[in-house]
Protein backbone atom coordinates (compact mmCIF):
# COMPACT_ATOMS: atom_id res chain seq x y z
CA UNK A 1 0.00 0.00 0.00
CA UNK A 2 1.25 3.47 -0.87
CA UNK A 3 0.94 6.49 1.36
CA UNK A 4 0.93 10.17 0.59
CA UNK A 5 3.99 12.10 1.74
CA UNK A 6 4.27 15.83 2.41
CA UNK A 7 3.93 17.90 -0.79
CA UNK A 8 6.91 19.89 -2.11
CA UNK A 9 5.80 23.27 -3.51
CA UNK A 10 7.43 24.88 -6.56
CA UNK A 11 7.66 28.60 -7.19
CA UNK A 12 5.55 28.40 -10.37
CA UNK A 13 3.19 26.03 -12.16
CA UNK A 14 4.53 23.47 -14.65
CA UNK A 15 4.02 23.69 -18.40
CA UNK A 16 2.18 20.88 -20.20
CA UNK A 17 5.33 19.37 -21.70
CA UNK A 18 6.49 15.79 -22.03
CA UNK A 19 8.56 14.52 -19.10
CA UNK A 20 8.38 17.86 -17.29
CA UNK A 21 9.80 16.73 -13.96
CA UNK A 22 13.31 15.73 -12.98
CA UNK A 23 14.27 14.39 -9.54
CA UNK A 24 17.77 14.04 -8.10
CA UNK A 25 18.19 12.28 -4.72
CA UNK A 26 21.47 13.50 -3.21
CA UNK A 27 23.81 10.74 -2.06
CA UNK A 28 25.96 12.98 0.15
CA UNK A 29 23.14 14.52 2.19
CA UNK A 30 19.45 13.82 3.01
CA UNK A 31 18.13 16.11 0.28
CA UNK A 32 16.17 15.62 -2.93
CA UNK A 33 16.25 18.13 -5.80
CA UNK A 34 13.22 18.73 -8.05
CA UNK A 35 13.08 20.61 -11.36
CA UNK A 36 10.12 21.57 -13.59
CA UNK A 37 9.72 23.95 -16.53
CA UNK A 38 7.31 26.86 -16.92
CA UNK A 39 7.76 29.05 -20.02
CA UNK A 40 11.30 30.43 -20.07
CA UNK A 41 11.93 29.52 -16.42
CA UNK A 42 13.05 26.36 -14.64
CA UNK A 43 11.86 26.07 -11.04
CA UNK A 44 14.26 24.21 -8.76
CA UNK A 45 13.43 23.04 -5.25
CA UNK A 46 15.47 21.13 -2.71
CA UNK A 47 13.71 19.40 0.17
CA UNK A 48 14.71 17.26 3.14
CA UNK A 49 13.33 13.77 3.56
CA UNK A 50 10.51 15.03 5.79
CA UNK A 51 9.45 17.62 3.20
CA UNK A 52 10.39 20.52 5.46
CA UNK A 53 12.98 23.21 4.87
CA UNK A 54 12.33 23.61 1.15
CA UNK A 55 14.63 26.02 -0.68
CA UNK A 56 14.04 27.43 -4.15
CA UNK A 57 16.01 28.66 -7.15
CA UNK A 58 14.85 29.73 -10.61
CA UNK A 59 16.89 29.53 -13.81
CA UNK A 60 16.18 31.53 -16.96
CA UNK A 61 16.88 30.46 -20.53
CA UNK A 62 20.10 32.15 -21.61
CA UNK A 63 22.16 32.36 -24.79
CA UNK A 64 25.86 32.24 -24.10
CA UNK A 65 25.42 33.79 -20.67
CA UNK A 66 23.00 36.51 -21.84
CA UNK A 67 19.26 36.51 -21.25
CA UNK A 68 17.45 35.06 -24.27
CA UNK A 69 14.21 36.88 -24.90
CA UNK A 70 11.13 34.74 -25.56
CA UNK A 71 13.13 31.50 -25.41
CA UNK A 72 10.87 28.74 -24.17
CA UNK A 73 12.52 26.00 -22.14
CA UNK A 74 11.41 22.57 -23.34
CA UNK A 75 13.00 20.30 -20.72
CA UNK A 76 15.26 20.25 -17.67
CA UNK A 77 16.92 17.07 -16.46
CA UNK A 78 19.81 15.98 -14.27
CA UNK A 79 22.37 13.70 -15.92
CA UNK A 80 24.26 11.50 -13.47
CA UNK A 81 27.74 10.44 -14.61
CA UNK A 82 30.30 8.52 -12.53
CA UNK A 83 32.47 11.61 -11.99
CA UNK A 84 29.90 14.42 -11.87
CA UNK A 85 26.24 15.41 -12.06
CA UNK A 86 25.05 18.10 -14.48
CA UNK A 87 21.69 19.84 -14.84
CA UNK A 88 20.85 20.12 -18.56
CA UNK A 89 18.31 22.58 -19.97
CA UNK A 90 16.97 22.55 -23.52
CA UNK A 91 15.16 25.44 -25.20
CA UNK A 92 14.33 27.09 -28.51
CA UNK A 93 17.77 28.71 -28.52
CA UNK A 94 20.05 25.91 -27.48
CA UNK A 95 21.38 23.66 -24.74
CA UNK A 96 22.65 24.77 -21.34
CA UNK A 97 24.57 22.65 -18.83
CA UNK A 98 24.90 23.62 -15.16
CA UNK A 99 26.51 22.25 -12.05
CA UNK A 100 24.00 20.05 -10.22
CA UNK A 101 22.65 22.84 -7.97
CA UNK A 102 22.12 25.23 -10.90
CA UNK A 103 24.62 27.73 -9.52
CA UNK A 104 27.15 27.78 -12.37
CA UNK A 105 26.63 27.32 -16.11
CA UNK A 106 29.50 25.25 -17.52
CA UNK A 107 28.47 24.92 -21.17
CA UNK A 108 26.26 26.51 -23.82
CA UNK A 109 25.48 25.12 -27.26
CA UNK A 110 23.52 27.17 -29.82
CA UNK A 111 21.22 25.13 -32.05
CA UNK A 112 21.73 27.27 -35.14
CA UNK A 113 25.38 26.17 -35.27
CA UNK A 114 24.29 22.81 -36.71
CA UNK A 115 20.83 23.45 -38.08
CA UNK A 116 20.01 25.72 -41.04
CA UNK A 117 16.95 27.95 -40.56
CA UNK A 118 14.02 25.52 -41.06
CA UNK A 119 10.41 26.21 -41.91
CA UNK A 120 9.33 24.66 -38.61
CA UNK A 121 10.13 25.55 -35.01
CA UNK A 122 13.67 24.98 -33.78
CA UNK A 123 14.20 23.50 -30.32
CA UNK A 124 16.06 20.83 -28.38
CA UNK A 125 14.28 18.12 -26.39
CA UNK A 126 15.21 14.73 -24.96
CA UNK A 127 18.13 14.40 -22.51
CA UNK A 128 20.05 11.37 -21.24
CA UNK A 129 23.48 10.39 -19.94
CA UNK A 130 25.09 7.45 -21.72
CA UNK A 131 28.09 5.15 -21.36
CA UNK A 132 29.45 6.95 -18.29
CA UNK A 133 30.92 9.91 -20.19
CA UNK A 134 28.38 11.19 -22.71
CA UNK A 135 25.24 13.34 -22.56
CA UNK A 136 22.84 12.94 -25.49
CA UNK A 137 20.37 15.69 -26.47
CA UNK A 138 17.72 15.54 -29.21
CA UNK A 139 16.63 18.32 -31.56
CA UNK A 140 13.57 19.30 -33.57
CA UNK A 141 15.25 18.24 -36.82
CA UNK A 142 15.67 14.66 -35.59
CA UNK A 143 19.38 14.94 -34.84
CA UNK A 144 20.76 13.56 -31.59
CA UNK A 145 23.79 15.51 -30.35
CA UNK A 146 26.35 13.55 -28.33
CA UNK A 147 28.50 15.59 -25.93
CA UNK A 148 31.72 14.26 -24.38
CA UNK A 149 31.79 15.31 -20.71
CA UNK A 150 35.13 15.63 -18.84
CA UNK A 151 35.36 14.61 -15.19
CA UNK A 152 35.53 18.30 -14.25
CA UNK A 153 35.78 21.72 -15.84
CA UNK A 154 34.14 23.26 -18.89
CA UNK A 155 35.96 21.49 -21.73
CA UNK A 156 32.75 19.86 -23.01
CA UNK A 157 32.83 18.95 -26.70
CA UNK A 158 30.33 17.81 -29.32
CA UNK A 159 31.76 14.42 -30.26
CA UNK A 160 29.11 12.92 -32.56
CA UNK A 161 25.77 13.58 -34.26
CA UNK A 162 23.29 10.71 -34.74
CA UNK A 163 21.12 11.16 -37.84
CA UNK A 164 18.67 8.24 -38.03
CA UNK A 165 15.48 10.14 -37.09
CA UNK A 166 13.46 12.21 -39.56
CA UNK A 167 11.08 13.80 -37.02
CA UNK A 168 11.51 15.83 -33.84
CA UNK A 169 13.07 13.93 -30.96
CA UNK A 170 10.63 13.54 -28.06
CA UNK A 171 12.64 11.56 -25.51
CA UNK A 172 15.93 9.72 -24.93
CA UNK A 173 16.63 7.02 -22.36
CA UNK A 174 19.71 5.09 -21.29
CA UNK A 175 19.85 1.66 -19.68
CA UNK A 176 18.99 1.92 -15.96
CA UNK A 177 19.25 -1.78 -15.13
CA UNK A 178 21.63 -4.51 -16.21
CA UNK A 179 22.83 -4.44 -19.78
CA UNK A 180 22.47 -8.02 -21.10
CA UNK A 181 25.54 -8.96 -23.09
CA UNK A 182 26.68 -5.35 -23.34
CA UNK A 183 24.08 -4.80 -26.06
CA UNK A 184 21.64 -1.89 -26.29
CA UNK A 185 22.22 0.92 -23.82
CA UNK A 186 20.39 3.89 -25.39
CA UNK A 187 17.01 4.39 -27.05
CA UNK A 188 15.72 7.51 -28.84
CA UNK A 189 12.10 8.33 -29.75
CA UNK A 190 10.53 10.84 -32.10
CA UNK A 191 7.26 12.58 -32.96
CA UNK A 192 6.26 9.98 -35.55
CA UNK A 193 6.53 7.17 -32.98
CA UNK A 194 9.73 5.66 -34.37
CA UNK A 195 12.36 4.32 -31.95
CA UNK A 196 16.09 3.84 -32.55
CA UNK A 197 18.15 1.53 -30.34
CA UNK A 198 21.87 2.23 -29.94
CA UNK A 199 25.05 0.74 -28.51
CA UNK A 200 27.32 3.43 -27.10
CA UNK A 201 31.06 2.88 -26.91
CA UNK A 202 33.71 5.22 -28.30
CA UNK A 203 31.27 5.68 -31.19
CA UNK A 204 27.53 5.05 -31.26
CA UNK A 205 26.18 2.29 -33.49
CA UNK A 206 22.55 1.65 -34.46
CA UNK A 207 21.34 -1.80 -33.40
CA UNK A 208 17.74 -1.72 -34.57
CA UNK A 209 14.98 0.67 -35.57
CA UNK A 210 11.36 0.18 -34.44
CA UNK A 211 8.87 1.53 -36.93
CA UNK A 212 6.15 4.06 -36.10
CA UNK A 213 2.50 2.94 -36.04
CA UNK A 214 0.65 6.26 -36.24
CA UNK A 215 1.08 7.73 -32.75
CA UNK A 216 3.75 9.91 -31.17
CA UNK A 217 6.03 8.18 -28.67
CA UNK A 218 6.15 10.82 -25.93
CA UNK A 219 8.21 8.98 -23.32
CA UNK A 220 10.55 5.99 -23.33
CA UNK A 221 12.58 3.97 -20.79
CA UNK A 222 15.15 1.15 -21.04
CA UNK A 223 15.51 -1.47 -18.31
CA UNK A 224 17.31 -4.84 -18.39
CA UNK A 225 17.08 -4.99 -22.17
CA UNK A 226 13.37 -4.06 -22.19
CA UNK A 227 12.12 -0.87 -23.86
CA UNK A 228 8.98 0.64 -22.31
CA UNK A 229 7.41 3.23 -24.63
CA UNK A 230 4.40 5.47 -23.92
CA UNK A 231 2.26 6.79 -26.79
CA UNK A 232 -0.30 9.43 -27.61
CA UNK A 233 -3.09 6.85 -27.80
CA UNK A 234 -2.57 5.92 -24.12
CA UNK A 235 -0.76 2.65 -24.85
CA UNK A 236 2.40 1.38 -23.23
CA UNK A 237 4.34 -1.01 -25.46
CA UNK A 238 7.19 -3.26 -24.36
CA UNK A 239 9.92 -4.22 -26.85
CA UNK A 240 13.05 -6.35 -26.77
CA UNK A 241 15.90 -3.86 -27.12
CA UNK A 242 18.15 -6.38 -28.86
CA UNK A 243 15.72 -7.20 -31.68
CA UNK A 244 12.98 -4.56 -31.57
CA UNK A 245 10.36 -7.30 -31.24
CA UNK A 246 7.06 -6.26 -29.62
CA UNK A 247 6.50 -8.39 -26.51
CA UNK A 248 3.53 -6.81 -24.74
CA UNK A 249 1.06 -3.96 -25.01
CA UNK A 250 -1.43 -2.41 -22.61
CA UNK A 251 -4.12 0.23 -22.99
CA UNK A 252 -2.80 1.98 -19.90
CA UNK A 253 -4.54 5.37 -20.11
CA UNK A 254 -7.60 6.94 -21.69
CA UNK A 255 -5.61 9.89 -23.01
CA UNK A 256 -2.11 10.96 -24.08
CA UNK A 257 0.78 9.59 -21.99
CA UNK A 258 3.11 12.39 -20.94
CA UNK A 259 5.70 10.63 -18.78
CA UNK A 260 7.22 7.27 -17.84
CA UNK A 261 9.78 6.45 -15.18
CA UNK A 262 11.40 3.27 -13.84
CA UNK A 263 12.75 2.22 -10.44
CA UNK A 264 15.84 0.22 -11.52
CA UNK A 265 16.07 -2.16 -8.56
CA UNK A 266 12.42 -3.18 -8.54
CA UNK A 267 11.34 -2.96 -12.18
CA UNK A 268 8.40 -0.76 -11.22
CA UNK A 269 7.26 1.35 -14.17
CA UNK A 270 5.36 4.58 -13.46
CA UNK A 271 3.17 6.26 -16.08
CA UNK A 272 1.34 9.59 -16.01
CA UNK A 273 -1.12 10.93 -18.57
CA UNK A 274 -3.70 13.56 -19.53
CA UNK A 275 -6.44 11.40 -18.01
CA UNK A 276 -5.23 12.53 -14.55
CA UNK A 277 -4.11 9.04 -13.51
CA UNK A 278 -0.74 7.80 -12.33
CA UNK A 279 -0.23 4.05 -12.80
CA UNK A 280 2.48 1.73 -11.48
CA UNK A 281 3.36 -1.50 -13.28
CA UNK A 282 5.72 -4.27 -12.18
CA UNK A 283 7.99 -5.47 -14.99
CA UNK A 284 9.91 -8.73 -14.79
CA UNK A 285 11.26 -11.56 -16.89
CA UNK A 286 10.17 -15.16 -16.55
CA UNK A 287 13.07 -17.19 -15.09
CA UNK A 288 12.06 -20.13 -17.30
CA UNK A 289 11.46 -18.51 -20.69
CA UNK A 290 12.94 -15.02 -20.37
CA UNK A 291 9.62 -13.55 -21.54
CA UNK A 292 8.57 -10.13 -20.28
CA UNK A 293 5.88 -10.24 -17.62
CA UNK A 294 3.75 -7.55 -16.03
CA UNK A 295 1.51 -8.12 -12.98
CA UNK A 296 -1.28 -5.70 -12.00
CA UNK A 297 -0.88 -1.94 -11.85
CA UNK A 298 -1.80 0.51 -9.11
CA UNK A 299 -3.72 3.60 -10.25
CA UNK A 300 -4.21 6.89 -8.45
CA UNK A 301 -6.53 9.63 -9.76
CA UNK A 302 -5.13 13.16 -9.66
CA UNK A 303 -7.07 16.46 -9.63
CA UNK A 304 -5.67 17.65 -12.97
CA UNK A 305 -4.07 16.25 -16.15
CA UNK A 306 -0.47 15.18 -15.59
CA UNK A 307 2.47 16.35 -17.70
CA UNK A 308 5.10 14.61 -15.58
CA UNK A 309 5.65 11.73 -13.21
CA UNK A 310 8.87 10.55 -11.62
CA UNK A 311 9.85 7.69 -9.36
CA UNK A 312 11.68 9.20 -6.38
CA UNK A 313 12.69 5.83 -4.97
CA UNK A 314 15.15 3.26 -6.26
CA UNK A 315 15.03 1.23 -3.04
CA UNK A 316 13.22 -2.13 -3.38
CA UNK A 317 11.58 -1.75 0.03
CA UNK A 318 10.09 1.73 -0.40
CA UNK A 319 7.40 2.79 -2.89
CA UNK A 320 8.00 5.35 -5.63
CA UNK A 321 4.79 7.34 -5.14
CA UNK A 322 1.81 7.52 -2.77
CA UNK A 323 -0.92 5.52 -4.50
CA UNK A 324 -3.93 3.33 -3.80
CA UNK A 325 -4.45 -0.15 -5.22
CA UNK A 326 -6.55 -1.65 -7.97
CA UNK A 327 -6.25 -4.37 -10.58
CA UNK A 328 -5.51 -3.98 -14.28
CA UNK A 329 -3.07 -6.54 -15.72
CA UNK A 330 -0.90 -6.14 -18.77
CA UNK A 331 -2.07 -7.88 -21.91
CA UNK A 332 0.59 -10.12 -23.43
CA UNK A 333 0.91 -10.49 -27.17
Amino acid sequence: MYRRERSVPLKSSSSALYNNLSVLPRRDRPLTYFAAVHGSTVSLASAAADGLGVSHRQLQATAGGLAASASTVTQASWCVLPSRVLLVLTSQKGIQMYESDGSVMVYWHALDVLEPPPAQAVFARGIAAASGRFICVGTSSGLVLVFDIPSKGTNITLSEVLEEHRDSITDIASEVGENPGGAADLVTADDSGALCVWRSKEEFSLLTKISAFGWTCSSVKLWNGVIAAGYGNGQIRLYEASSGALRATVSAHARWIYALDLAPLTGKLLSGAEDSYVQIWKLSRSPDTGDIEGPPCYPCPQPAPLSAAHSCSVCPCSPPLPLTTSSSPLKSL
